[in-house]
């Protein structure tokens, strides 16, 4: 049982990116992709656009989200802190 909390804590913390359908305002179908988490960063969100568009091509329409913060902002070089937002909503090409 205690073995099972920890795995389950584990992946609350990590998890992976999300891609789901969304249309936007003009009808065009894009993708929200949703990289939330204290292990996750924007790279992943990117790279998940990437790995759900045909040919890795997609444009940026919208990011919602917790901002990278700068480098004297961060604690011994890491992002420690609170959970971490992100969502990009993109087309793909």
């Amino acid at each position: 049982m205690k073995n099972t909390l920890i795995l389950l804590a584990i992946l609350a913390l990590g998890g992976c990116a999300t891609a789901s359908p969304t249309y936007l305002k003009n009808g065009e179908q894009g993708l929200s992709i949703d990289c939330s988490g204290e292990a996750m960063n924007w790279q992943a969100c990117y790279q998940k656009a990437s790995d759900s568009c045909a040919g890795g091509d997609y444009d940026i329409i919208g990011t919602d989200g917790t901002p990278q913060p700068k480098p004297d902002q961060k604690t011994l070089g890491a992002d420690l802190g609170n959970y971490k937002n992100r969502n990009v909503v993109v087309v793909c090409k």
